[in-house]
């Protein structure tokens, strides 16, 4: 376990860096422009002297280990265009605190909609259950998300009665952002969940235990449920990830002061350095998710092996 957590995190380094090498090249593609917040009333010589504080006029070999080394520091650099001068580190250490608690709601949400909606339908297949749950998953899955999200918050503000835009200390407006952010996450839950169970329950130990007599309750508890329950622990850091891509825009359409909004606010800007330092977190966010979710499995549950036996057949 040891060795392969080792082997995984390095993996999982590698990843990173090759995103953060993609994302850096990527934007220093971008026009200089995102670099000022007065571009258009600057002359040559203060633009060629604004490159040269940045950086931006040596290699980009040269920029990237700079910001690299910058990066390990806890430095991202500062605003362009946003916040002019201003600390990114800072910018965003006073966003992030609003977007985990939304992401840990609906995530907690999430779990109690839908490993309930998963366990129904795979008890009752092919009966009502099933059915709803069915014609829900493929709603979330096949409808763009912006078009329901909009429909929550027109409908869903006026039958509780409450504002459409978002007011921290109000926590009533956080009923249709967190409710909205849950969906996609309820709808994988149910889905896999049926999938585990169905096949569980078609396995010869389940037959076994139905012909000694024991309660299909208990069956469905002790064994079918606990045995299919170990492979989604994978999916439910993974779907953090998925959390905060949905979080940009509800986060937008509810003016939540988070990092989702904060994201589409500096693209629009053209805050490149922001932008840039925004979705290098998002991969990370990504990156842990999937390196947690493998090891969860094999903390879960230690008859799952991750060495090789030499001689397996």
């Amino acid at each position: 376990m040891l060795k392969y957590s080792i082997k995984r995190l390095a993996s999982s380094l590698v990843t990173l860096l090759i995103i953060i090498t993609v994302v850096f090249v990527l934007l220093r593609q971008m026009p200089i422009e995102g670099y000022f917040d007065n571009f258009e009333k600057a002359d040559a010589a203060t633009i060629n002297a604004k490159l040269e504080q940045l950086g931006l006029n040596d290699p980009i070999p040269v920029q990237l280990f700079n910001f690299l080394k910058n990066l390990l520091q806890g430095d991202l650099g500062n605003s362009t265009r946003y916040s002019v001068g201003a600390p990114i580190a800072g910018i965003i250490a006073k966003k992030a605190p609003i977007s985990i608690k939304l992401g840990v709601l609906s995530m907690a949400l999430s779990l109690m909609m839908g490993i309930p909606l998963g366990t129904a339908m795979a008890r009752g297949k092919g009966k009502f259950w099933d059915k709803f749950g069915t014609m829900f998953i493929v709603f979330i899955n096949a409808v763009p998300s912006a078009v329901y999200y909009i429909f929550i918050q027109l409908y869903g503000s006026t039958a509780l009665g409450i504002s459409m835009l978002f007011d921290e200390t109000n926590y009533l407006t956080w009923i249709l952002p967190v409710f909205s952010m849950s969906l996609g996450s309820t709808a994988s839950y149910a889905m896999w969940l049926r999938r585990y169970m169905v096949d569980e329950m078609n396995k010869d130990y389940v037959r076994l235990a139905r012909a000694k007599g024991i309660a299909e309750k208990k069956i469905m508890t002790s064994h079918v449920f606990r045995n299919a329950f170990v492979p989604m622990i994978q999916y439910i850091p993974t779907s953090l990830l998925y959390t905060v891509c949905g979080s940009i825009y509800v986060e937008s359409l509810y003016s939540i002061p988070g990092m989702g909004g904060l994201l589409v606010d500096v693209i629009g800007r053209q805050d490149n350095t922001m932008v840039q330092a925004i979705v290098i977190i998002y991969s990370c966010i990504g990156i842990v998710g999937l390196l947690l979710g493998d090891l969860l499995m094999g903390v879960i549950d230690p008859r799952i092996s991750f060495v090789k036996k030499e001689g397996a057949r």
